[in-house]
C-alpha cells in the first residue's frame, strides 16, 4: 500500500511551505537554497540545475536579425543549402523523410543537413556555449527541457502561427519551440529469454526480472524522467504529487540497479531482456528484432503517460533564422504530422484531438486499445528535469 502524501514535501508535491508553485517559481525556490538547503548539492550540478532567469537578447544579435519578422523563403533557401542540427538523426521520428519533404514542398532541391546526436541537456549547453559562433539551427528535446531552454535564454522570442493549435504547456511562453510528436513509455521483451511476458508496472517488481531490466537514468534521461513520472501516474499520483512514483521506484531499484539501459544489441542477445522506452523505439527495435529471427512483445503497461517531444531553433543562429522559423512551422502542418505517424510516434495534433489521420499512417502503430488507459499530462510545469533529478537522489535512492 502507498504510503500516505507528505503535507508539505516541495521534491514530490511541487509545494513549497503548502503553497503551490508555478514551475519557474519553485525552481528559484529550490535552487536559491535559502528555503530547502538540503537540496543544494542534487541541484547544483550544471546539467540538472535550474538555470538563471530569462536573459534577452544580445543587442548585436537584434540587430543582426529580426526573430518576430515571419521568415524569407527565399533567404531560408539559400540557409537550406548546407546546414546542421543536434539530436534529431534520420531515423528519429522520422526526421530525416521530414526534412526531405519540408524542402521538396518549398521547391529547394539544394537541401543538406549534417546531425550531431546528443541529448536534450547536450543540446541546451550546446546552444549556450556555442553563442559566439553558432553551429546547429535547431534540436530535438523533451518537452520537460523547453521551459529549461527558455530559462537558460538559448531560444528566440518567435512562435510560428500553426503554434496557435497548441494548449499551454506544449509551446514555449516566450518562444523558440513547438511540441511536435508524443512518445508513450512502456517495455519491450525478448520473448524468447523471457517467455512469461510481463503485463503491468507491477509485473516488473518480480524478482525473476533482477538484473534483466534495462532504462535510462531518470537525472539524465528524458525518457526514463518520464517514465518516472508514467509510473505515478500508473499508481494514483500525477504530475503534482510524484510520491506514488517513489514508492514504486524503490521497489523496482533491485531489479533495475546495475544494468545498463539497453539497445538492440543487447535486447538480441538476450543480455537485456526487458528495456523500458518510448512506444516508437520499442516498436522499431521489435521490427529489427523480426528481420534478425528474434521474438519479442511490445508492452503498454497498463497505465502510462503521453510525454511529447519538442523543436527547439537556435536564438544565436540569427544566419540561419529563416529556415528556423520555417521548419518550427512545418512540423506542426498536417504533411509532417502525417510523417511522425508514419513512423510510429504519435503527432501532438493528433493527442490532442485536431488531426484526423489515414489508417494507412497507423500501419505502425499498436491497436487503440493498448492505449485506453494512456493518460494526457495536462499541465507540464509542474515537474521539471530539476524536480526529478532531486526527487531521484533524494527520495528513491536517498530513501
Amino acid at each position: 500500500m502507498m504510503q500516505p502524501r507528505p503535507e508539505l514535501d516541495p521534491l514530490v508535491t511541487g509545494h513549497l511551505f503548502g503553497a503551490r508553485l508555478e514551475r519557474r517559481a519553485f525552481l528559484r525556490a529550490v535552487v536559491g537554497g535559502a528555503a530547502l538547503g538540503v537540496l543544494s548539492a542534487a541541484l547544483a550540478a550544471p546539467a540538472l540545475a535550474a538555470p538563471a532567469p530569462l536573459r534577452q537578447a544580445a543587442p548585436l544579435l537584434q540587430a543582426a536579425g529580426d526573430w518576430n519578422a515571419p521568415p524569407d523563403p527565399s533567404k531560408a533557401q539559400e540557409q537550406a543549402a548546407d546546414f546542421q542540427t543536434y539530436g534529431m538523426p534520420d531515423d528519429w521520428a522520422n526526421y530525416g523523410k521530414s526534412i526531405q519533404a519540408f524542402c521538396a514542398k518549398n521547391g529547394w532541391s539544394a537541401c543538406h543537413r549534417t546531425d550531431t546526436d546528443m541529448s536534450s541537456n547536450e543540446e541546451i549547453t550546446k546552444f549556450d556555449a556555442e553563442k559566439d559562433n553558432p553551429i546547429a539551427v535547431m534540436a530535438d528535446i523533451g518537452l520537460l527541457y523547453g521551459p529549461v531552454a527558455e530559462q537558460k535564454g538559448v531560444v528566440p522570442s518567435y512562435l510560428p502561427p500553426s503554434a496557435e493549435k497548441l494548449p499551454e504547456g506544449w509551446k514555449a511562453k516566450t518562444g523558440g519551440w513547438v511540441a511536435t510528436f508524443t512518445g508513450v513509455p512502456g517495455f519491450i521483451v525478448n520473448t524468447d529469454v523471457i517467455p512469461n511476458v510481463p503485463q503491468t508496472w507491477d509485473d516488473l517488481l518480480k524478482p525473476d526480472y533482477k538484473g534483466k531490466i534495462g532504462m535510462g537514468d531518470p537525472r539524465k534521461s528524458g525518457t526514463a524522467a518520464t517514465s518516472f513520472i508514467a509510473w505515478s501516474f500508473a499508481h494514483g499520483g500525477d504530475e503534482f504529487n510524484l510520491v506514488p512514483g517513489v514508492e514504486y521506484a524503490k521497489q523496482l531499484l533491485p531489479n533495475i540497479e546495475g544494468v545498463a539501459e539497453g539497445n538492440q544489441e543487447s535486447l538480441e542477445k538476450g543480455e537485456i531482456p526487458i528495456q523500458i522506452k518510448y512506444d516508437f523505439n520499442l516498436l522499431a527495435a521489435q521490427a529489427k528484432m523480426k528481420e534478425k529471427g528474434v521474438n519479442t512483445q511490445v508492452i503498454i503497461p497498463g497505465i502510462s503517460i503521453y510525454a511529447p517531444s519538442a523543436l527547439m531553433v537556435n536564438k544565436y543562429n540569427v544566419a540561419k533564422m529563416d529556415l528556423a522559423k520555417m521548419f518550427l512551422e512545418w512540423v506542426l502542418s498536417d504533411d509532417a504530422q502525417l510523417i511522425f505517424a508514419e513512423f510510429g510516434a504519435r503527432p501532438v495534433r493528433y493527442v490532442l484531438g485536431d488531426l484526423q489521420l489515414p489508417d494507412s499512417a497507423k500501419a505502425k502503430w499498436l491497436p487503440d486499445s493498448a492505449y485506453a488507459n494512456v493518460k494526457t499530462v495536462k499541465d507540464w510545469n509542474l515537474v521539471s528535469p530539476a524536480q526529478v533529478a532531486a526527487v531521484w537522489d533524494e527520495r528513491v535512492l536517498g530513501g
